[in-house]
């Protein structure tokens, strides 16, 4: 146990200088450290990198536009195959109607996600971005990794190319979804008809190289080793000190919501070890976020003590991690509550966390 302790006090020296942890850190800080040593270290770096008591938010909808997907991963209940009667393509006065609703509520952030839809080409794409952005002032904050890979093979172009011309139509930023863990091994398990964990990585570097910011996400609970976890941080923090392209890293816990995984939940004991792990770890990602969504709003208060300085969106709607638990969307009031309750200020931010109050 001493020898536990000495590692885990060497790994807090660390985190207090400012030195960047290694591999063998992280692991050590998840398989030895205890909850109150990692929320100490933590929140040692929160304050380093955000010295005001602020804790950020976003006013957000999620459109998921469609439901149609080939890709079946085992952890989503929300896909349907194109000749499912539950199949769905939004016609664009329904997707206007979801954003002047947000936009009543003094919404910024439109995040933009569906399925692998075979009969979608970039055209749809670009006919629907320049649209939305033609009738409002929002930040399209809009499909993920594995969406823009599958627009780039169905149109035959490059991932440049079509990133350029996504960009070019409206597209402001890219959701850190579909990075899941980013080792193969485990993706081969859980979604193995998803693109690979370097595939991932180089989009992300392609999009931060044509000023494409992105957020980072990690789910995880689907029996992967501490290493893996740390493993992704890794890799995650070596992109970034590339390109700076991050703007925030959001962990969250699998779910189980009905698929085919059928894995069981994940604990706030577990969350909150991971949360702070992340942040200690990703020295050079301003910002983590709150994953109130999967791990229900009190545990999204606790882990502002667990070195997280931004409670995420108003989310307004969420269809492919719908859960007993994730069905608890709040309201603005709520959010703002449950920052100032844990000692904080909120603020209300924009998807490039510039403040707007």
């Amino acid at each position: 146990m001493a020898e536990s302790n000495g590692r885990i006090e060497a790994i807090a020296e660390k985190v207090e200088t400012g030195e960047r942890l290694s591999f063998d850190d992280g692991v050590d800080l998840f398989d030895r450290a205890t909850l109150l040593e990692l929320s100490a270290m933590a929140d040692c770096v929160r304050w380093r990198l955000h010295p005001e008591p602020v804790v950020t938010y976003v006013i957000g909808r999620t459109v998921n536009y469609t439901n149609i997907c080939w890709v079946q991963c085992s952890f989503c209940a929300f896909y349907r195959l194109p000749t499912s009667p539950e199949a769905y393509l939004l016609s664009k006065e329904e997707i206007f109607q979801k954003i002047e609703e947000l936009i009543e509520l003094g919404g910024t952030e439109v995040l933009l996600q569906g399925g692998l839809n075979p009969s979608l080409k970039i055209d749809y794409y670009e006919d629907l971005l320049t649209s939305i952005k033609a009738r409002f002032p929002v930040h399209l904050h809009a499909l993920s990794t594995v969406e823009i890979s599958y627009i780039s093979n169905s149109s035959k172009l490059s991932l440049k190319e079509t990133l350029k011309r996504l960009k070019a139509a409206g597209l402001d930023s890219i959701p850190g979804a579909g990075a899941e863990l980013l080792v193969d091994e485990v993706r081969q398990r859980v979604s193995p008809l998803k693109e690979s964990a370097s595939d991932w990585l180089n989009l992300m570097q392609i999009a931060h190289g044509l000023g494409i910011p992105s957020s980072a996400t990690m789910m995880y609970g689907v029996g992967e080793t501490s290493a893996q976890r740390v493993e992704h941080l890794v890799r995650i923090r070596e992109l970034q000190d590339r390109t700076g392209g991050f703007t925030a890293f959001i962990p969250w816990s699998y779910q189980p919501n009905g698929d085919a995984l059928g894995g069981t939940a994940g604990s706030g004991y577990s969350y909150l070890r991971t949360v702070a792990v992340s942040r200690v770890m990703l020295d050079n990602v301003e910002h983590i976020q709150a994953a109130w969504l999967t791990m229900g709003p009190k545990i999204g208060q606790l882990s502002l003590q667990y070195g997280v300085n931004d409670f995420g969106s108003s989310v307004l709607e969420e269809n492919v991690v719908k859960t007993a638990v994730t069905r608890q969307i709040m309201p603005l009031e709520e959010i703002r509550r449950n920052i100032r309750d844990a000692g904080f200020v909120p603020k209300r931010r924009n998807t490039r966390y510039e403040l707007l109050e």
